[in-house]
């Protein structure tokens, strides 16, 4: 018996041993082969399978046991995702798409490209100049009509709910209010109440609702000399029923206008009319901007009691397309508040197109939005939000307001400066 024994334990070792060698030469063979990657890249794979095949077991325990009956073993993971989005079509959404927020709709971006302050050379997302005309043509015009029509009868929704008055009443109480809550959001204060070029980008450090709404936006009437300065980089923008070579029936005669409703409310207002985009009598906004800067920059150093520089433009749209609300019975053109970040998407910020303002920038046109809405809605569109600067640097209350456009008439370009005077003197009187 203990000689069987003995036999029995000298086998056990003959087969452990020979087991042992076997292992030992065939990795060493492929050791010395130079398979050790694969081996390596082999164990990987096996490694990551029992690891899917674990954490399916673990949290989906339902969809293991499906996979488990008739499921590839070698596709764990692309049959598990796929069940999973079936189940979770949000999730679904979310991994299948691109972030949100930072891109304008298509009827923004349209009439912004074909006109107001896009005349100028622009850049794209790596910095570069590019042609504005062969952008325009490559916009769906479809969508945009039908985006512009949407607007237009929201807002008319919201003036006729608003105003039955004849006359546009000082203060509405009807209009939207906004909490802090609400607007501490980003994704919320985005996407309510701005429009984004696809050149640019900004953060929710930029967009602190708090922020920027504790900054006081207000002027001092007892400043001696004119506190507020109305310009037009491109003087030559005119509507509908313009009368060519009459100024007074273009842009500076909607910027004269709205001079004298603040001058009515007790503000000094200087108002500039020089011409900046005509080069030999011949359109040309190449420089404008650059024209404008120099005025007005010698303007203010001669007048330190200036504290607002409002340039007063009119936007540029495809034609059959209307800006426009009725607010007490009158036909107005809606207005746009307009943002140069001095930022492109690609290479960040644009050194030589240096602002100091930009949060107090993005203060007024967020007050000044808050406040249209409170007081007038459907008045004023999103604010835009673009890459360059846009002589915004001239002021710490400098505004870029586009107001209509070229479809507009004369009198609806002017029946807005009340509601507009009114919004500006309730943020810069409060």
């Amino acid at each position: 018996m203990e000689r069987l024994s003995r036999l029995w334990n000298w086998i056990l070792w003959m087969l452990f041993f020979l087991v042992g060698f076997y292992i030992v030469f065939t990795g060493g063979q492929r050791f010395w082969s130079g398979d050790l990657p694969d081996m390596i890249r082999s164990g990987k794979v096996s490694l990551q399978r029992v690891c899917q095949r674990e954490f399916a077991r673990c949290f989906y325990p339902g969809l293991f046991l499906e996979y488990a009956e008739g499921g590839d073993t070698s596709s764990l993971s692309g049959w598990y995702i796929e069940r999973v989005m079936a189940m979770h079509p949000l999730c679904r959404l979310q991994y299948g798409a691109k972030q949100p927020g930072g891109t304008e709709n298509a009827s923004t971006y349209e009439m912004l490209v074909t006109g107001g302050v896009h005349d100028e050379n622009e850049l794209d997302e790596t910095g570069r100049e590019y042609d504005m005309e062969a952008l325009a043509q490559a916009e769906n015009e479809k969508a945009v009509e039908e985006r512009l029509e949407e607007e237009r009868r929201a807002s008319e929704e919201a003036g006729e709910a608003a105003f039955a008055a004849e006359e546009p009443p000082a203060a509405v109480t009807a209009g939207m209010i906004y909490n802090m809550e609400e607007l501490s959001d980003f994704d919320f204060l985005f996407g309510t109440f701005y429009s984004m070029d696809k050149t640019t980008t900004i953060s929710p450090e930029d967009l602190n609702a708090e922020v920027l709404l504790s900054k006081d936006m207000s002027i001092d009437k007892e400043v001696e000399g004119p506190q507020i300065l109305i310009y037009h980089t491109h003087s030559q923008e005119g509507f509908v029923d313009s009368v060519p070579g009459d100024n007074s029936t273009t842009i500076v005669g909607v910027g004269e206008y709205l001079a004298q409703l603040l001058r009515e409310k007790g503000y000094d207002v200087m108002h500039v009319t020089s011409v900046y985009d005509l080069v030999d009598g011949r359109l040309d906004r190449n420089e404008a901007y650059s024209k404008a800067q120099k005025e007005i920059s010698a303007i203010l150093e001669a007048n330190p009691g200036i504290q607002s520089v409002i340039d007063l433009h009119r936007d540029g749209v495809a034609e059959g397309t209307r800006l426009v609300t009725e607010i007490g019975g009158k036909t107005m053109a809606r207005f746009m508040f307009f943002n140069g970040l001095s930022r492109t998407k690609k290479n960040g910020a644009i050194d030589y197109l240096y602002n100091p303002y930009i949060q107090d920038n993005l203060a007024l046109t967020l007050q000044l939005k808050l406040m249209s809405e409170q007081y007038y809605p459907g008045l004023a569109r999103n604010i835009y939000l673009r890459s360059l600067r846009y002589n915004l640097h001239l002021s710490d209350k400098a505004l870029l307001i586009e107001v209509g456009a070229q479809t507009n008439t004369l009198q609806e370009m002017l029946n807005t400066m009340e509601p507009l005077s009114d919004i500006l003197d309730k943020v810069f009187d409060p």
